[in-house]
């Protein structure tokens, strides 16, 4: 029998690039891509409000290789509950598990955590229900100097199922943002993903209170 590969990423170890870095290192890729996580709420206010671990992307799962292609100095590994496996002896994994971490060879730093999400066509389809999906120019906003980032309320639906209180932060921050659309888009989903959850009342009321 082979040894194992895998082995527990070190979480201390991150140095992670700012959104305008992989920004940069993406200008020429025409895949849909687009900063997730806390850094996408930032990124809705045109500053940073907070400080970051990491720094997640999200990019179509079947679209991976244009994208490593364009990042040749990391090297990718496969990560999921608590373990890690580099890309290319990941096997089973790269298709059950959602996250690939970049690291710098050079310092061991991790640069950045690629979410590879279903799609079809030019539409995002939620990895956690298939019947939620939106079309990627509905998904997809961006700064003012043209950074792609998530909509704070698809954002906002993968963050409620920890919501660690960054998680409540950014929801309190992003609330008074939302348009009608929005906050409905929001509370129907949870409903679906996340039933029951304490979100889902403010989301009724314009204060943000249930």
């Amino acid at each position: 029998m082979p040894a194992s590969v895998e082995f527990a990423p070190d979480l201390d170890a991150w140095d992670a690039w700012r959104p305008e870095e992989i920004a940069r290192r993406l200008a020429g890729v025409r895949v849909p891509w687009y900063v997730a996580g806390g850094w996408a709420i930032d990124l809705l206010f045109g500053h940073q409000r907070r400080e970051h671990d990491d720094l997640e992307v999200a990019i179509p799962h079947n679209h991976f290789g244009e994208i490593a292609m364009a990042l040749p100095d990391l090297d990718f590994f496969v990560v999921g509950s608590g373990k890690a496996w580099p890309l290319h002896q990941a096997g089973d994994a790269f298709e059950t598990e959602h996250q690939t971490w970049g690291r710098d060879p050079d310092t061991g730093a991790w640069r950045l955590d690629l979410f590879r999400e279903p799609s079809e066509g030019s539409e995002w389809i939620c990895r956690r229900d298939p019947a939620i999906s939106l079309p990627y120019d509905r998904l997809i906003a961006r700064t003012a100097d043209g950074i792609p980032y998530g909509r704070p309320e698809v954002v906002l639906l993968f963050k409620a199922k920890a919501a660690r209180p960054k998680d409540e932060d950014d929801f309190a921050a992003a609330l008074p943002l939302l348009d009608a659309p929005a906050r409905q888009w929001l509370q129907d989903t949870l409903k679906r993903i996340h039933p029951g959850h304490h979100w889902i009342a403010m989301l009724s009321t314009k204060e943000g209170r249930p």
